[in-house]
């Protein structure tokens, strides 16, 4: 069975979106770390520019004629997934005194059961906008904030996809237990 994947960065050939490419190897498992298969995995985020593709963003910043910003795939049978991507911008947040938001992702994933939800999101490591961000800094423990950050593979250790060349990172999403990804 082939990996799921998805392709936000190109999903028209011929008609990439701007920004530098980035691939996160995700995988949703459960709380005895058992891959979730046939989970559903909401994800959106914002363009290169810092601005999200939807009426209500009153960003500035430029839109991505080619970048919709937002998809939605099951995870394969060991709850693995591919995503393809750009890696987002920063952005202010509006009417907050000069708050910005640091380059994350959003997912909002579903289990097999309907109990079975987590949104959050993802961040990379080494951004010193963490320190400020507000959202971040509302998961009190440091611990658990961490589960919050992808992990950056080394250039030699990037799975080979496609012939274009992108930086790749890991990242797991933990439904439920003690090792839970924090909700944010």
């Amino acid at each position: 069975m082939p990996l799921a994947s998805i392709d936000m960065a190109e999903p028209v050939p011929g008609k990439p979106a701007m920004g530098s490419r980035i691939m996160v190897q995700l995988r949703v498992v459960d709380e005895d770390g058992r891959g979730v298969p046939d989970a559903v995995v909401e994800i959106w985020h914002a363009n290169a520019a810092g601005r999200y593709d939807h009426p209500a963003d009153p960003a500035r910043a430029p839109l991505d004629r080619h970048f919709r910003g937002a998809a939605r795939v099951a995870t394969d049978r060991d709850g693995r997934l591919a995503l393809h991507t750009i890696k987002p911008g920063a952005y202010p947040v509006p009417d907050s005194g000069q708050w910005w938001r640091p380059a994350h992702i959003h997912f909002s994933v579903l289990g097999r059961g309907a109990v079975t939800r987590l949104v959050t999101q993802m961040y990379f490591a080494g951004d010193p906008m963490l320190d400020w961000d507000r959202i971040w800094l509302s998961v009190p423990d440091a611990h658990a904030r961490a589960r919050m950050v992808a992990a950056q593979l080394p250039p030699h250790e990037a799975p080979i996809t496609t012939d274009i060349e992108r930086l790749a990172f890991t990242h797991t999403l933990v439904l439920r237990g003690r090792e839970e990804t924090p909700p944010a």
